[in-house]
């Protein structure tokens, strides 16, 4: 049974930092893709950044530069350092997992991933 679990969560200040981490288990080999979306109040849930198996990464255009997706792949960890955090980034961080590799990039979309977290909160103000 694959669990993920998120940690971080937290209130800060505009233009402070804060580190996300999501820990996969139930799951013994290196899982092919592992990200981060966020859903804002009242939006949808939307891709934040990605990492595959190999370390390749793809980010959304509104955290390039302030945000860092790393992995553990050892652990089946993922990770996402956010600097220069503004109040529009405030929303509920989901860790999210595509077991396998099929043939396709990794990608933003929700779809292409399996597993969820149960989110955690990130406020900046």
């Amino acid at each position: 049974h694959v669990q993920l679990v998120e940690s971080g969560g937290v209130s800060v200040q505009a233009g402070g930092s804060l580190g996300l981490s999501c820990a996969a288990s139930g799951y013994p080999y290196n899982t092919y893709c592992m990200a981060w979306f966020r859903r804002l109040t009242g939006k949808e849930r939307e891709g934040v950044a990605t990492v595959d198996s190999d370390g390749g990464t793809s980010y959304r255009d509104s955290v390039k530069g302030r945000f860092t997706i790393s992995r553990d792949s050892t652990n089946n960890a993922v990770y996402l350092q956010m600097d220069g955090l503004k109040p529009e980034d405030t929303a509920i961080y989901y860790c999210a997992a595509r077991l396998t590799y099929d043939g396709g990039w990794c990608g933003l979309a929700g779809a292409r991933y399996n597993y969820w977290g149960q989110g955690t909160q990130v406020t900046v103000s």
